[in-house]
């Protein structure tokens, strides 16, 4: 009977599976046909489940399809009360999408949703609670707000989570909820799910992000599970704990000294003065905020880069340069992915570069162009390139010099451009490598690329004014004449002035009528701008020649001393905004004076104004910070699969034998982790005190046993004894 059962209920499975089937496959050839509303409206109207369910995602597809679908709100809507749930969802995406067009036809489906509220799956309980808190109509905020109340009390995570989600709705819809709903909040903060916990911290930033006195008791909880939630609660709680902690955390520091800061073994019993030894600030960090910056650091292996980048914005705004260091290795690792990530992380990049260039020189070959990198990218790159001249070595230079030269005789002028700018930047950063680059820039003035010749005068200008006795050496070599006759011309260049001549016997000489190079130079200049398309060009020009005319005025204009040039970075407008920001991407160049909704990082508190620690503390806990550990999920799985690893409280096994610890449970005494020897030695002990017992047992049976004899032996003694002395009786004569 019971085979029979079962191929009567593998056909049955099997026929549905089949009428799915069928269902879908007509469905797939019926989408290339639309239904005309009648025929849509009859699906709807069906007593068949499989009917409906197709015609409610003809429906759905028309919807977001941009076709009008209002018509069928009412023949839609009657369907919400239906047992099956992919009928339901479709009925709740509908119902969100049209609710604030027909608000009344809306309230009518309340009923039915708040019914789901207290079924038993808890996927439609958590579903109607979002379609309750979707339905955009102001009228319903305090039911939205019961069912919020509700639903934080649910013992399903997924219900809970939800009810999370569902307060700043119900922010939106009627904002006077606001005390209710923060008494919601507080509670779904303290959830021990992590993502619960994880949609709270987002539900807490949109609705009440100045509210800090409601995370205190939260905030190791909190700390301790942002590792376990999912990417946007991590980024949601990054950005709470960063304010949190310029907030409630005063920045202290102290003065230490070289030989305080790093173990001196030579001046062991302190023998040496520090007299002569300078003091630095070091920055104390509060324990709680070091526990911050710990339980984030595995974050920056995540697999979203917004998260890496959330991380990096951490420790730059309240973690110290050590933390700041190990976050560029996985910054520099985002550039291995898509386009769009490398530019946003580029700017990023550039951004700490700016403070801390000398950690970058290790990943210069990272910062090479390709050929596939769009404009955004290579400027990014060069700057980077730029910003790590002046520390990397020798090697690492001469391949960033061969890199800006291999580019600035490129076919892309923009590239060109900027290839020389970087060059000329180069130069300026290091002087030890200026000759090199003026060398290169001069022997780039003859192209026929126009734009390269330009922009090469223009940065060999720059370099010259700012030291002018460095480089004439440098331009003498390269602009060496090919005959004598040209030897009085060139030495002219740089000993002679046409403005400071002695002026002849006759008058003196203007630029008009003067022999010397630099006058033949001007009005052959005069030449060429004269019949110039640009009338910019010929009215500056004209302006110069008045001004020109005239020998101490030139002398004046000309020979006066002038500041050097500066080239800065192009990111040094960037200098300043929070990492991880759209203003740190949109401020080029102009600042961000257009852009709206940017918020710099609150300052630090000072020091004496911070809230009381104590506040920190969970309440009915008896143990303090520090003394017990919350095992992350990754460590119990570690730990429940055997993995071995060193005690940290002293292992028994030796280094040599090459036996590590196992990670196990922790003793009761709080003060280590078991090691293996400790696990083998437990087992020996309880097979020792089995086998103990076993032969105690053994024992006490076997001392019954001779108790027993001696107790029958000395019974026959007696009845021997009484034996002898009744024969004695009898025989005794009367």
């Amino acid at each position: 009977m019971e085979s029979i059962a079962r191929i009567s209920t593998l056909l049955e499975n099997a026929r549905d599976l089949t009428l799915d089937a069928a269902s879908a496959a007509r469905s797939s050839r019926g989408a290339s046909r639309p239904l005309d509303r009648t025929q849509v409206k009859k699906l709807l109207d069906s007593r068949n489940e499989r009917e409906v369910l197709d015609g409610l995602r003809r429906v759905i597809s028309m919807m977001y399809r941009g076709q009008k679908t209002l018509l069928l709100f009412s023949s839609v809507v009657k369907n919400v009360a239906s047992p099956n749930l992919e009928i339901k969802k479709l009925v709740y995406i509908y119902l969100i999408h049209h609710a604030e067009q027909e608000p009344d036809l809306a309230l009518l489906s309340i009923n039915t949703i708040q019914k789901s509220l207290s079924d038993t799956n808890p996927q439609v309980r958590a579903l109607a609670l979002r379609t309750m808190s979707g339905i955009r109509v102001p009228v319903i905020s305090q039911i939205v707000s019961l069912a919020i109340r509700k639903g934080a009390g649910d013992m399903s995570p997924y219900v809970r989570r939800a009810a999370a989600l569902a307060v700043p709705k119900c922010y939106r819809l009627d904002p006077s909820q606001l005390p209710q709903l923060l008494e919601y909040l507080s509670t779904l903060l303290g959830d021990k799910q992590y993502y619960v916990a994880g949609a709270a911290v987002t539900a807490f930033i949109t609705i009440c992000p100045e509210r800090i006195d409601l995370i205190h008791k939260h905030y190791r909880n909190l700390v301790r599970m942002v590792v376990d939630m999912d990417e946007w609660s991590q980024l949601s709680t990054l950005r709470l704990m960063t304010v949190y902690a310029r907030k409630c955390f005063p920045r202290r520091t102290k003065s230490v000294r070289g030989k305080e800061k790093a173990a001196d073994l030579q001046d062991f019993y302190g023998e040496r003065s520090e007299s002569g030894s300078e003091a630095e600030q070091v920055v104390v960090l509060d324990p709680d905020l070091e526990l911050l910056l710990n339980s984030i650091k595995p974050l920056l292996q995540s697999r979203n880069s917004g998260v890496v980048v959330a991380v990096a914005r951490c420790y730059s705004a309240i973690g110290t340069p050590e933390y700041t260091k190990t976050a560029i290795g996985p910054l520099v690792a985002l550039l291995r992915g898509a386009q769009d990530i490398q530019q946003v992380a580029l700017f990023n990049i550039v951004s700490i570069c700016l403070s801390c260039p000398a950690e970058f020189v290790k990943y210069a070959t990272h910062f090479l162009v390709r050929a596939t990198d769009t404009q955004q990218i290579w400027e990014l790159k060069l700057e980077m390139l730029t910003l790590i001249f002046p520390h990397a070595s020798t090697h690492v230079k001469s391949l960033i010099l061969s890199e800006l030269e291999h580019f600035s005789r490129g076919s892309d002028k923009m590239l060109v451009r900027e290839a020389v700018r970087a060059i000329g930047r180069c130069a300026q950063r290091d002087t030890t490598t200026a000759p090199r680059c003026l060398r290169l820039l001069l022997s780039q003035i003859t192209s026929l690329d126009g734009t390269l010749a330009a922009e090469s005068l223009t940065v060999i200008r720059h370099l010259i004014q700012q030291d002018p006795t460095a480089h004439v050496a440098t331009v003498m070599e390269e602009t060496q004449p090919q005959s004598e006759s040209d030897s009085h011309h060139t030495a002219a260049r740089f000993d002679d002035n046409p403005f400071q001549s002695p002026p002849p016997a006759n008058g003196p000489k203007l630029l008009e009528d003067n022999d010397h190079p630099i006058a033949k130079l001007w009005r052959y200049l005069l030449l060429l701008v004269r019949y110039d398309t640009s009338y910019d060009l010929r009215d500056r020009t004209r302006l110069y020649k008045s001004l020109l005319s005239v020998p101490q005025l030139a002398t004046l204009m000309l020979l006066a001393p002038k500041p050097a040039p500066q080239a800065p970075s192009p990111s040094e407008t960037r200098r300043g905004y929070t990492l991880g920001s759209a203003a740190l991407v949109l401020a080029g160049g102009g600042g961000v004076h257009g852009l709206r909704g940017y918020e710099d990082l609150p300052g630090w508190v000072e020091e004496g104004s911070e809230p009381d620690a104590r506040l920190r503390e969970v309440e009915g806990a008896a143990e303090r910070y520090g003394e017990k550990r919350v095992v992350a999920a990754a460590e119990g799985l570690d730990a429940a699969a055997g993995v071995t690893s060193m005690s940290s409280a002293g292992a028994r096994a030796s280094p040599s034998s090459g036996v590590g610890a196992v990670r196990g449970p922790k003793p009761a005494n709080g003060v280590g982790e078991k090691t293996l020897d400790d696990w083998l030695a437990e087992e020996g002990s309880e097979e020792e005190e089995e086998e103990e017992e076993e032969s105690g047992e053994e024992e006490e049976s076997e001392e019954e046993e001779e108790e027993e004899e001696e107790s029958e032996e000395e019974d026959e003694e007696e009845e021997s004894e009484e034996e002898s002395d009744e024969d004695a009786r009898l025989m005794r004569p009367s």
